[in-house]
C-alpha cells in the first residue's frame, strides 16, 4: 500500500492507533463517529503510517501512527475527482464548498494535472460526516511529478481566483509540497514541506 500525504484511511480498530500517552478526551468520540485518519507528511516509523486525527474544531488535531494491517479503506484525493464524489453528497446543492468542485474540475481539465480535495471537504467526502460549512475554504492538492513552469502556475492561480469560494492549492513535487500561490509569485526563498520538516528553498525543481 503506497500512501501519500492527504490520503484518507478508514481504521478497522481504533485501538491500533498509537498516540501520545495521554490523548485528549475528544479523540475517542471523533474516531467513533468517523473512523478515518489523514496521512501526515512524516517518515514511516517501525512500519507504522504517520497519520492525523481530527475532531470537530480546528483546535482538535492530534498526530498518531497506524499499523498497516489496521487499514480497512485507502482513499486518495484524486479518487474523489474520478468518481465525482461530491455530486453524490446529499449536501451538494446546499454547500458552496462542494459545488465549487465542479468549477475546479473544469480549470484542471485544461492543464491535464491530477488534483483532489483535501482538508474538511476531503474528510466529509470520505467519511460522510458533515464537516464543511458555508464559510469553509477548499483545500486541494495538485500532483506535479514533472516540472511545472511558473507561467503555468500563474495561469492556474488566476483561474482559481475567480472562484466564489477561497481555494488553497498545494503543489506536490517530487521533493515535497509547496503552496501553488507562493510558487506562482516566483519570489524565493519559498517554503517546501518535506517528510523531515519544512525548509526554505530557491526552486522546488532544482
Amino acid at each position: 500500500m503506497d500512501v501519500k500525504p492527504h490520503d484518507l484511511l478508514r481504521v478497522t480498530d481504533i485501538t491500533r492507533l498509537v498516540t501520545r500517552p495521554t490523548e485528549p478526551e475528544w479523540v475517542n468520540e471523533a474516531l467513533t463517529l468517523a473512523p478515518f485518519v489523514v496521512v501526515r507528511r512524516a517518515p514511516i516509523e517501525n512500519g507504522k503510517i504517520p497519520v492525523g486525527i481530527r475532531g470537530k474544531s480546528r483546535t482538535q488535531r492530534i498526530a498518531a501512527f497506524l499499523e498497516r494491517n489496521a487499514v480497512a479503506l485507502h482513499v486518495a484525493p484524486e479518487q474523489f475527482v474520478s468518481q465525482k464524489a461530491w455530486k453524490k453528497s446529499p449536501r451538494y446543492q446546499r454547500i458552496k464548498a462542494l459545488r465549487v468542485l465542479d468549477f475546479i474540475e473544469d480549470v484542471f481539465l485544461t492543464y491535464h494535472l491530477s488534483w483532489g480535495p483535501t482538508g474538511s471537504v476531503g474528510f466529509e467526502l470520505a467519511s460522510g460526516v458533515p464537516t464543511v460549512t458555508d464559510k469553509s475554504d477548499v483545500d486541494i492538492v495538485v500532483r506535479a511529478p514533472h516540472f511545472l513552469s511558473v507561467e503555468t502556475a500563474k495561469q492556474i492561480v488566476c483561474e482559481l481566483s475567480k472562484s466564489p469560494v477561497r481555494i488553497d492549492p498545494q503543489l506536490e513535487t517530487p521533493k515535497g509540497a509547496i503552496s501553488l500561490i507562493e510558487y506562482s509569485r516566483d519570489d524565493p526563498p519559498m517554503l517546501l514541506r518535506t517528510e523531515e520538516g519544512p525548509r526554505l528553498i530557491g526552486n522546488p525543481w532544482s
